[in-house]
């Protein structure tokens, strides 16, 4: 498990956001009414979908529990908000250093894994720590009709 360290800049994005528990996962309804709407969205710059969380700053990605309820967002990114679609919403992530992490497939246990991995074994041992940022997945175009999707995982670390 060897991620790729990266220095991101601060990025800006438009799109739909839900509030949701892991035990409540609105996941598949916040992506089912943003889908169909994401052409838009105008001044993209990057071809994947962003599948982001941890927007409280009261707690990391180490402190989710099954009812603590989160925001999850899905979005695009984007060089401006000069035109925001009716509905959608603007967000900015602050520029900070990420562990980006690959996945491989679709299956929910086999990404649940990969994270508990990623913060029991690989963040131990790296010499980093969370950093109380959001944490998020960069997904393909194709990603829900793909078994061999690929998306990246972007660890917020200090």
């Amino acid at each position: 498990m060897n991620p790729k360290i990266i220095d991101s800049a601060e990025r800006k994005f438009i799109g739909m956001s839900l509030e949701m528990t892991y035990s409540n996962n609105t996941t598949g309804q916040l992506w089912g009414g943003f889908m169909p709407r994401r052409n838009e969205v105008q001044n993209r710059i990057h071809p994947g979908y962003f599948s982001l969380q941890g927007t409280n700053p009261a707690y990391t990605m180490y402190d989710r529990t099954v009812d603590r309820t989160f925001t999850k967002w899905a979005l695009v990114e984007v060089n401006s908000f000069d035109v925001v679609p009716d509905g959608m919403e603007t967000f900015v992530l602050p520029a900070g250093k990420y562990a980006v992490f690959l996945h491989s497939g679709k299956g929910v246990p086999a990404f649940i894994e990969k994270i508990k991995t990623i913060l029991s074994k690989w963040l131990p041992s790296s010499g980093y720590q969370i950093d109380n940022r959001p944490d998020f997945e960069i997904l393909e175009e194709n990603a829900r009709n793909n078994p061999e999707a690929e998306e990246e995982i972007w660890v917020p670390i200090k």
